[in-house]
């Protein structure tokens, strides 16, 4: 098991509440408009100096008392969706597939927590199979960029366990690195969501199919529409 260096782990925590805080800002900017360059470049450095004051001034320190650190992989989403508005695209919503792993991950590994499962999910993130685990998610990852099949999405797990693999960033620990408390409510909300535009989607699709097969039994009612013209 190999730990991080304390200083690493400082310096990780202010930088990644730094980009967690100017995706929620820019994420707040009204859709219908571009954000400029200018002002992103703004909002991120602004965040990232808010999260450097020394101290209990900081909001990292706040935010560290209550999450300890964001996983690397939230970091990385934020990167990604700054990225997104940074060439004036819609960063969109998380992919429903990344969304449903990350929902019954945490599922797992909070029920294990609450001493529910009793599996050591937890503490196995620190041995060995993590790091084959890493490894093969690694691959899976950079055969997805290879494709273009959500590429951004892709680069951003990727780069989560890089770092994690190169530095054990933020704790050493393969669930620390892939997913904490923010994240997980993030997978949550974002199935939600995805549950709700298929329900709407085929609820939608379901009212032409009923009037098409009403109209059939209007005319042979007779019931017909009144129409001025007459032949």
């Amino acid at each position: 098991m190999a730990l991080p260096e304390l200083g690493l782990q400082f310096v990780y925590a202010r930088l990644a509440w730094g980009l967690v805080l100017a995706a929620l800002v820019a994420g707040a900017w009204p859709a219908a408009w571009r954000m400029p360059p200018r002002a992103l470049a703004g909002i991120v450095a602004g965040s990232l100096l808010l999260m450097a004051l020394p101290g209990a001034a900081s909001p990292a320190w706040h935010l560290g008392l209550a999450f300890q650190y964001p996983s690397a992989l939230l970091a990385a989403l934020c990167v990604a969706r700054l990225h997104a508005r940074w060439r004036g695209e819609r960063p969109g919503t998380m992919p429903t597939q990344l969304a449903a792993a990350l929902a019954l991950g945490g599922a797992l590994l909070y029920l294990d927590a609450f001493g529910l499962l009793s599996r050591g999910f937890y503490y196995a993130g620190f041995g060995p199979g993590a790091a084959l685990c890493a490894v093969l998610l690694a691959g899976a990852c950079a055969w997805s960029v290879l494709k273009g099949r959500a590429r951004r999405t892709s680069c951003a797990v990727l780069g989560a366990l890089l770092l994690f693999s190169l530095l054990r960033l933020p704790s050493g620990n393969l669930a620390d690195a892939l997913l904490d408390p923010l994240l997980w409510a993030w997978a949550l909300v974002s199935l939600g969501a995805a549950a709700l535009r298929a329900l709407l989607g085929r609820t939608s699709r379901a009212q032409p199919a009923a009037v098409q097969h009403e109209l059939p039994a209007l005319h042979s009612t007779g019931n017909e529409p009144f129409s001025p013209i007459k032949e």
